[in-house]
């Protein structure tokens, strides 16, 4: 049975202690890509925030259900991939039809997301052990940890949206502009991050 410190520290741990961004340094090609303006970083990031949530639901079930039950573990990187990308198909048919807009300010970064080694690694981190108790990931925990995972994406796009708005408005040398002012201010959000890494609950922290 899963605790409710359990849920907190799963929540913390995705978010800011381990954002599958800043932390892991999974999904830099919409990280870099959509955050130019915060309009689209947001729907980007609530679309990631969705497929991980859903994805980390149907697939926890699809692995216990069948793939371990059946002996057929070796499968699951392309089962796995197979789902991703049936939810994000589902999505972009559902943002073409009622958000046509955010659907094309987003571009070709929607489609990649059925590619998005972030979503691809946190459903395979619910695959291992809970790094808090030691034992599998619940469906409860699997879903926590997939929702606080899409969570802190979204927050790392915002965040990374909101600088490169301002830095439009800055007068920085004109080789710095775009790309590298880009990924400089990314590496110091990374440094800004790694400091919630001391938390004493986490595992490693100090």
């Amino acid at each position: 049975m899963t605790d409710f410190v359990t849920i907190v520290q799963i929540s913390i741990g995705a978010v800011l202690i381990q954002n599958f961004v800043l932390a892991r340094f999974l999904g830099l090609c919409p990280f870099l890509g959509v955050s130019k303006k915060l309009s689209s970083a947001t729907g980007m990031g609530m679309a990631v925030l969705f497929v991980m949530t859903i994805a980390s639901m149907c697939i926890w079930w699809v692995d216990h259900a069948i793939l371990i039950a059946m002996n057929e573990e070796f499968l699951r990187t392309i089962v796995f991939i197979l789902i991703i990308a049936s939810l994000v198909q589902l999505m972009e048919l559902v943002m073409q039809k009622f958000t046509p807009a955010l659907y094309e300010s987003l571009g070709i970064y929607l489609p990649l997301a059925a590619t998005n080694c972030a979503i691809l690694g946190v459903v395979i981190i619910n695959t291992g052990a809970n790094p808090f108790t030691g034992n599998e990931f619940t469906f409860i925990e699997a879903t926590v940890n997939g929702a606080a995972a899409g969570v802190g994406f979204l927050l790392a796009l915002v965040l990374m949206a909101g600088l490169r708005e301002r830095l439009e408005l800055a007068d920085i040398p004109k080789s710095m502009e775009g790309f590298p002012i880009a990924f400089i201010t990314a590496g110091l959000m990374a440094l800004a991050f790694l400091g919630f890494s001391g938390l004493s609950f986490f595992p490693g922290g100090h």
